[in-house]
């Protein structure tokens, strides 16, 4: 870029281009940042309850605009190409984007651990999972309609719709009313480790506080146990395994 442009109309069309992407990210993170400072000045059940009505405003906002920018249509609040993409393609456009949500986790933990050290990754890792556990609870739970004590049924059908459900292999067994064993049958990231020779990644203190938490905010009588979770042993029919019981 010449070190004389001030305004963005001396940018050159690449660099137009390249500037909003950036626009894009700023959006994305100015949008976290708000959310995090929210929990953390008012806590993060009122959080989350602002962030339901502010995310269905500024989300019909930017689609909006983006739509006109774009040239697409919008159906029901949404894209209307993505409305009339086949049930399959959609399928497949929720494996990428969960994809895409792994690499992007492993990405931030190897960029600390390159830069800081792997104890510092794990502790970053730890409690981004204390945060985002059960901001993926509340999004389920809105998506799926779910009453306020929906119980270990509806804990259940909410485990079905992670971003991870999509990527790995897990399995859930009714032990009884009171009773939910939730088995990771194949971990797309450990089964990735496995391959290369290594052994399994600790995860067992960010699993803690990932199934407690995700657990507690789809329904906060449930209790939460770990079975075995890496550096645990564990069978080699699956990589770790929990308990909720009510």
């Amino acid at each position: 870029m010449a070190q004389d442009v001030e305004r963005v109309e001396g940018l050159s069309q690449e660099e137009l281009v390249r500037l909003v992407v950036d626009f894009f990210h700023r959006t994305m993170v100015h949008h976290t940042l708000w959310f995090a400072e929210v929990e953390h000045q008012m806590g993060m059940a009122k959080a989350l309850e602002l962030l339901g009505a502010v995310w269905e405003k500024s989300g019909a906002i930017q689609m909006k605009r983006l739509s006109e920018a774009f040239d697409f249509e919008m159906e029901n609040g949404v894209p209307k190409a993505l409305a009339a993409m086949p049930k399959e393609k959609l399928l497949l456009l929720l494996g990428d984007l969960g994809r895409n949500w792994l690499a992007g986790d492993g990405v931030w933990f190897q960029g600390v651990e390159a830069g800081y050290g792997i104890w510092d990754a794990k502790r970053c890792n730890d409690s981004c999972w204390a945060r985002f556990s059960p901001f993926e609870a509340w999004s389920i739970r809105r998506f799926l309609g779910l009453p306020k004590h929906p119980g270990l049924p509806g804990l259940k059908r909410a485990l079905g719709f992670r971003l991870y459900a999509g990527i790995n292999v897990q399995s859930i067994v009714e032990e009884g009313p009171a009773s939910l064993l939730f088995r990771m049958d194949n971990c797309r990231v450990q089964a990735a480790r496995k391959k290369k020779g290594l052994e399994d990644y600790p995860c067992k203190s960010g699993g803690l506080v990932e199934y407690r938490t995700f657990a507690e905010q789809i329904d906060p009588r449930i209790r939460t146990a770990c079975i075995a979770c890496p550096p645990d042993q564990h069978p080699d029919d699956w990589f770790c395994a929990w308990r909720f019981t009510l």
